[in-house]
């Protein structure tokens, strides 16, 4: 057996699978198919040498004066045979040596040591993708299956992006690279393991932004609550423990490159950048960024804010089919109802919708351009005093 043992010695030091629990294996599988010959009421061990890997079968029986059951009772006179001072009651132990005994602790051995490898295998790399819980990972794009997607992670490991996990409008071929979201590592009754992606969850964004901004991955610029829809628009609220930081500006980055980096990670999908503020109604006032706020109106036990916004910007306020509005209060947790001012009996306007437009650039600070100047006038290189 001892080129058992020098196996168990390899696999140890280059796979870190423990020699003794494959030895505890061993003599549990050798037990097991040793029940069968010795009948279940036998009471048998099993010893394997963990220096030699030589295997000992034994057998206890109980000494009686009749035997009535043979598979743990053992008649006095044979007893005496084996040991002169026997007596009714002692429990004799003996050693059991058969040639066929010996084949099956081959075959055993060997075949829980094949088993032990591929489990081994399995757990580290299981071991491995637990760590990458709730962080992003990047796989490669092997083919679709159905409306699922099938991710070559690493050389033996691959992951399916469910149809419920991906962007509506984001296409893919074979070989194309894609960072997901690891929501989940979990063991199956098989012994197995299935890794749960998205591309759709938002802390994917939380992830991307850790991974691209220095300020962020230490801790000095904090993102306190993010809104999505993916593969359309996110919004996301910052704050800096440092106040010579700007939250905003550091995760927007020189000309928008970090955010723009990101961006890129997301195939196009806008992100607003605004400071997060203790007080629920400057938080809320730049939640609805790019629009500006007239007023807000907090109930803080009720969770709702009422806002009012100047005429003009109503339509930027509620954002397309209500996106900008409904991001806001999912951001800030606040039921938000929104009113221009003529709505709101505040405003010498009629409450007539004017047309507006973004550039889908960043400013320095994070913020859109709406193509208004300070003075509320449009502003666009491509109009004269001839357009209507």
């Amino acid at each position: 057996m001892s080129e058992i043992i020098d196996a168990l010695n390899q696999l140890e030091k280059e796979k870190g699978i423990s020699k003794d629990k494959i030895m505890e294996k061993i003599e549990a599988s050798l037990l097991s198919a040793c029940e069968k010959d010795f009948g279940k009421d036998a009471i048998i061990e099993v010893s394997m040498n963990r220096e030699t890997g030589e295997i000992a079968l034994f057998q206890k029986k109980t000494v009686v004066e009749e035997v009535e059951n043979e598979d743990n009772e053992i008649a006095l006179v044979q007893a005496k045979a084996m040991k002169d001072d026997a007596a009714v009651g002692d429990e004799i132990k003996f050693e059991i040596k058969t040639m066929e005994f010996g084949r099956i602790a081959a075959q055993k051995a060997r075949s829980i040591i094949v088993q032990a490898i591929k489990e081994g295998e399995r757990d580290a790399i299981y071991d491995h993708f637990v760590c990458k819980e709730k962080d992003i990972i990047t796989g490669v794009v092997q083919r679709y299956v159905g409306n699922n997607i099938s991710v070559s992670l690493d050389e033996r490991t691959d992951a399916i992006l469910s149809e419920n996990e991906q962007v509506k409008g984001e296409y893919y071929k074979r070989g194309d690279r894609i960072k997901l979201y690891v929501v989940e590592v979990k063991k199956n009754q098989k012994g197995g393991f299935k890794i749960v992606v998205s591309r759709t969850h938002k802390d994917l964004v939380r992830k991307l932004f850790e991974r691209e901004v220095a300020e962020v991955a230490d801790g000095t610029v904090e993102i306190k609550s993010i809104s999505r829809e993916p593969g359309s628009r996110s919004k996301i609220a910052v704050w800096s423990n440092d106040p010579n930081v700007d939250p905003v500006g550091a995760c927007v980055g020189l000309n928008g490159s970090r955010v723009n980096t990101i961006v890129d990670d997301l195939k196009g999908e806008k992100i607003d950048i605004i400071n997060w503020d203790e007080d629920p109604a400057v938080f809320i006032e730049n939640a609805l960024s790019p629009s500006k706020v007239v007023s807000v109106d907090v109930d803080v036990d009720e969770k709702s804010a009422k806002v009012v916004v100047p005429d003009y910007q109503l339509s930027l306020a509620i954002g397309k089919e209500g996106q900008n509005a409904r991001l806001a209060a999912r951001l800030t947790g606040y039921k938000i109802d929104i009113k221009s001012e003529s709505q709101a009996g505040l405003s010498k306007y009629d409450d007539d919708e004017i047309e507006f437009r973004l550039d889908d650039e960043y400013d320095e600070d994070g913020n859109y351009d709406d193509g208004y100047d300070e003075d509320n006038n449009y502003e666009d290189d491509n109009y004269d005093e001839g357009d209507n």
